[in-house]
């Protein structure tokens, strides 16, 4: 089983859960106006000169295809944003139970 951790600004909350709808993904929890910062981006701490936040989405995999296939969506999507800083990040995590 694996966790993954979506990180994206929140300006593409909307494209983030089309890609799990698209993918029949309709389990998650999400954390809005998250704030912090990235290697080699800007801060998003919701005031000041960096108005921006972050939205983090958790999703629990039972098997790996439908995040193999979340995996392909998210690097489609961001073909799609020109700046990298803006890309739509995926950390993956090894989970050893759901209870």
């Amino acid at each position: 089983m694996k966790m993954a951790l979506v990180v994206s600004n929140s300006f593409f909350n909307d494209r983030v859960m089309q890609i799990l709808k698209d993918n029949g993904i309709d389990y998650f929890t999400s954390w809005d106006n998250v704030k912090g910062k990235g290697h080699g981006t800007e801060p998003h701490l919701g005031a000041g000169a960096y108005p921006s936040t972050n939205s983090v989405t958790m999703i629990a995999f039972a098997d790996d295809a439908p995040l193999e296939a979340l995996i392909r969506s998210i690097h489609e999507a961001n073909q799609e944003i020109p700046r990298v800083a803006d890309h739509i990040r995926l950390f993956q995590l090894p989970l050893d139970r759901i209870v």
